[in-house]
């Protein structure tokens, strides 16, 4: 399990003379069934490496990969990333593939990007049916990487008036979850032209997005 994210931090920070040469990796963009939008925000994932090759010194490329949820593939990714707008739908197998990535020292990110919050409650349920997700105190180290927020996560656009709200699952004391809620981290991420975003509101969720590939990397 540590061997894994060992070979990942080696890679991404390229520590030693031996490293593999810059942008090896990339982040993950999760495809998954029920009909979705899987691929929503395309111009998010790139903004996003771009950003943490910058302001973490990460070598990540550019280019992010797309992986079903049951694919063998999914390992070659150190962190992954999931959004849409509507409903999740994981079979037995893939849930089983999705726990045995996260237990093995993977991360996952969701982001609702508004409606699929009552589905992908259910599906995680499938991958962790032990557990359930919780939300994360404002002082948990997920909010206090290289950027602070001390109110936890921030807003990015606004939809019914819900506050911002960030979930995880834990796994023996090991965030492999985050959950972002009423946020939609994802858009501001992407290009400026998408959503006209003001440049603090676009660096607010690039920040947190560093925080949260930061935490994944160190844990």
């Amino acid at each position: 399990m540590r061997m894994f994210l060992l070979l990942l931090l080696v890679s991404l920070f390229g520590s030693s003379a031996t490293s593999p040469p810059a942008e090896t990796l990339r982040l993950g963009l999760l495809k998954y069934n029920g009909g979705g939008d899987w691929y929503a925000n395309p111009t998010a994932l790139p903004n996003l490496a771009r950003f943490c090759n910058r302001a973490l010194g990460t070598q990540l490329d550019p280019d992010y990969g797309t992986v079903e949820v049951g694919s063998a593939e999914l390992y070659n990714y150190p962190w992954v990333h999931m959004t849409g707008h509507g409903n999740v739908v994981f079979s037995a197998a893939e849930a089983e593939n999705l726990r045995n990535y996260l237990t093995g020292g993977g991360f996952l990110h969701i982001d609702d990007n508004y409606g699929m919050d009552p589905y992908v409650r259910v599906a995680l349920e499938q991958v962790f049916p032990e557990t359930r997700l919780v939300e994360l105190p404002f002082d948990h180290p997920v909010y206090h990487q290289t950027y602070g927020f001390k109110n936890g996560l921030p807003k990015i656009h606004e939809h019914d008036g819900d506050p911002a709200q960030g979930y995880g699952i834990l796994w023996q004391d090991r965030l492999v979850v985050f959950y972002s809620v009423s946020s939609d981290l994802g858009d501001g991420w992407e290009d400026q032209a998408v959503h006209n975003d003001t440049p603090e509101i676009r660096a607010a969720a690039l920040q947190m997005g560093a925080n949260l590939v930061e935490y994944a990397f160190q844990q």
